[in-house]
């Protein structure tokens, strides 16, 4: 039903509309008893004329009433009004996500806070029982003094008729929270399927995993500009959600690795080895937006690698705490200041902790230990953190070694020396070693 400026629902004025979603028609409208412009979602009339599917809407819209979050569009209540069915929801000013990434990536600077604010949003809900179930950056909004507001959440669940799980089991897609009445059959799904977890395209129940899926997703194409999926038509973009990864190489390159990992984890397909809890995500982000930049850019350990077991306790850093420099230079400058440092160190559970090796300016410290799948991989921790940090591509190293300036470490894998930087990239091949057994790196640049 289309609704004309001026008309009255209740004590709310029709003022113009801003558009179509996923429940009908959307209106900015003004509420005459308390002076606020608020927005008017008319319902679908498959929902206002069902009085089963009405009372469950009404059920959750009573549930997500209760939510009280900055990061959350409120719902203020539900209007009838001569026969028109409303949702009454706070108005938020500003575009929507999608809108901004049209014009490009977002700049990661910008893209990391409008994330933690996501996941923010997120916690509050699942806390509450609550899903979103339809994430997307259309349903996301940035306001113009940089608030993140995530609106229409759980009304996924809200519009879903008693059997809708099982058409979407079967294949029917077109049940889609994001039905839009001016959509084509092809545009309802393809907006649906970018963001879809594995399980939700397969027709399976889903819980706040499917929206962490989806905040990986959200969170992919706020830094590339490109959907994480992508697809000439519906069978190719679930084929690609199902069975293949994002194109990771398109993140730019200065997204630290524990945003990379992030990213991994949050688009695992299998969802039990999948970030499970949004709170996670909110820390890992706060961590990445207030480390130094050269502890951000070491790529943070999986939660799934459990904590370190191996204690090796009273361990006293001395001498190695400088690099080795000419002797004329200790005549010439004051000794530096000399520390000492005990701490503890657990390796994975799957495994042994050995070659340590400690950094030329002493302020970190790599190991070997195994990781995922039992494989053999290199760890770095800072020696004022308590939190060791797996380098991802090191996969069967062995024999590591610091390079002068602290900044990379060698090590030999697949019968090649190879080279990574704590600045993030893949590590970098540098020679044939057949069977390297360790070595050093002087400050004229010789291995």
């Amino acid at each position: 039903m289309t609704l004309t400026a001026g008309t009255r629902l209740g004590p709310y004025e029709i003022m113009s509309a801003l558009g179509a979603g996923g429940m009908g028609e959307v209106y900015r409208a003004r509420d005459t008893k308390l002076n606020r412009d608020v927005a008017i979602k008319v319902l679908l009339a498959s929902v206002a004329n069902d009085p089963d599917r009405l009372a469950r809407f009404s059920r959750e819209a009573q549930v997500l009433a209760s939510l009280n979050h900055p990061n959350i569009a409120h719902i203020h209540g539900l209007e009838d009004s001569d026969g028109v069915r409303a949702l009454v929801m706070e108005l938020v000013e500003g575009p929507t996500l999608a809108d901004r990434i049209a014009q490009g990536p977002i700049p990661f600077d910008e893209a990391l806070p409008i994330a933690r604010q996501i996941a923010e949003a997120l916690e509050a809900a699942h806390e509450q029982g609550i899903v979103h179930r339809d994430l997307k950056p259309a349903n996301i909004k940035v306001t113009p003094n940089g608030v993140v507001k995530v609106l229409d959440f759980g009304l996924a669940k809200a519009m879903e008729s008693a059997g809708s799980r099982q058409q979407a089991a079967g294949g029917d897609l077109s049940m889609s929270p994001t039905l839009s009445m001016q959509a084509t059959q092809a545009g309802i799904i393809l907006g649906t399927a970018a963001y879809m977890s594995p399980e939700q395209a397969k027709g399976k129940t889903v819980d706040r995993r499917a929206d962490i899926w989806a905040f990986g997703c959200v969170l992919y194409e706020m830094l590339t500009g490109r959907h994480a999926f992508e697809g000439e038509d519906i069978a190719e973009i679930l084929s690609r959600v199902l069975q293949r990864d994002p194109d990771w190489t398109l993140l730019p390159a200065n997204v630290p690795p524990r945003i990379r990992e992030l990213l991994r984890l949050c688009l695992q397909k299998d969802v039990r080895r999948r970030r499970s809890d949004a709170a996670d995500v909110r820390i890992d982000i706060e961590q990445a937006l207030s480390e130094p930049p050269e502890i951000a850019a070491l790529p943070a350990a999986s939660r799934t690698h459990g904590r370190l077991a191996w204690i090796v306790a009273g361990v006293a850093v001395v001498g190695l705490l400088t690099t080795v420099v000419p002797a004329v230079r200790y005549v010439l400058e004051p000794a530096p200041d000399v520390a000492v440092r005990r701490f503890t160190i657990e390796p994975p559970p799957m495994g042994n902790l050995n070659l340590v090796a400690v950094s030329p300016d002493g302020r970190r410290l790599a190991f070997m230990a195994n990781g995922l799948n039992n494989t053999p991989m290199l760890w770095v921790r800072p020696m004022d953190s308590l939190v060791a940090q797996v380098l991802p591509g090191t996969e069967g190293a062995g024999g590591p070694f610091w390079s002068p300036d602290s900044r990379s470490i060698v090590f030999g894998a697949g019968g090649k020396l190879k080279k990574i930087d704590l600045l993030g990239g893949a590590p970098q091949t540098l020679c044939d070693a057949p069977t390297p057994a360790g070595a050093t790196w002087n400050d004229e640049g010789v291995i």
